[in-house]
């Protein structure tokens, strides 16, 4: 062909032994193909190259006189320089750039299979990073690793990190923020919790605690978490309690329902014992629970009955 040119460039390496090759040939048009290294890798497994090619001159400094040419977004499998072939229709003289912006690359595995990327996505390195960051948390609690604060509580005292606690209670980083004193201090009391539920609290803060341990301790928890302003540590013992409400403890759930303001809790024990009319199987305790509920609890309870009624 007359005043044809062929340019091979070098492109990129994508993965050890399998490179990138862009040959540039010029006629009327602009030919753009793009094609891996000849090898046994690229044979047996042929790469599926996602991307965009961007070509544009470089007549003018200026960025406003340059001209673009975009192409879609290309998937091809790349054997051959003959696989992807992009004609420009171009009368760009002089030099050019082109940009390949590769999006994916997959590959098959060599046993067969579902193409996979040979770049970790978001997804993947989200399912990495999540369990190792969990596992340094863990030993930073279990090893009291640089911990800069004791915990007393009503038997025994615990190791922690002001950092954590914060992060995870407001109130914690309000105390912590607002007052000097409390900032200076490396100690707190939990004194109307065990060791052994604030351990549970604790596993918490750190992304750790074990459903086990959170179905034992619950009640506990839901007092912490009202007292430190945990929210989703309340809503979860919230719903956990609606979970597993009978007969033999919809009154003392009534009572932490009206106690933490918990308003799905405290309807449900109103559905449970009127609407279920299981309210005539706590006979013998609903006069004990009476003489200690709070008058405002009784108001609503009747104005319950009364609505049902209606």
């Amino acid at each position: 062909m007359e005043n044809r040119q062929l340019r091979t460039l070098f492109l990129q390496e994508i993965r050890p032994f399998q490179t990138r090759y862009l040959s540039i040939e010029r006629n009327r048009y602009l030919y753009i193909h793009l094609f891996p290294e000849p090898s046994r890798l690229s044979k047996e497994q042929p790469p599926i190259a996602r991307f965009i090619i961007r070509v544009s001159n470089t007549a003018s400094s200026s960025s406003s006189s340059r001209k673009f040419y975009i192409s879609p977004v290309h998937e091809r499998v790349l054997r051959t320089c003959d696989d992807f072939v992009w004609p420009v229709d171009t009368t760009f003289l002089g030099r050019l750039i082109i940009d390949v912006e590769f999006l994916d690359l997959k590959i098959h595995p060599l046993n067969g299979g579902e193409a996979s990327s040979i770049w970790p996505s978001d997804g993947k390195l989200q399912s990495v990073a999540t369990p190792n960051t969990l596992r340094c948390l863990s030993r930073m609690l279990d090893e009291a690793i640089h911990a800069d604060l004791t915990i007393i509580t009503a038997d025994g005292t615990l190791k922690a990190h002001k950092a954590v606690l914060s992060a995870t209670s407001p109130a914690f980083l309000a105390s912590y923020r607002n007052s000097s004193e409390e900032k200076e201090s490396s100690t707190i009391h939990i004194e109307e919790m065990s060791q052994e539920s604030c351990t549970v609290l604790l596993s918490y803060m750190y992304g750790t605690i074990k459903p086990g341990d959170f179905w034992k301790h619950r009640l506990s928890l839901l007092g912490a978490a009202n007292k430190y302003d945990i929210g989703d540590l309340k809503d979860a013992c919230e719903e956990s309690l609606l979970e597993d409400l009978n007969s033999g403890n919809v009154l003392e759930r009534l009572n932490e329902a009206w106690l933490y303001q918990l308003q799905k809790l405290k309807k449900g024990c109103f559905t449970f014992l009127f609407d279920f009319g299981k309210i005539y199987d706590v006979r013998e305790e609903i006069n004990t629970f009476f003489r200690h509920a709070d008058r405002d609890l009784m108001l609503e309870m009747f104005q319950e009955v009364l609505t049902i009624w209606k």
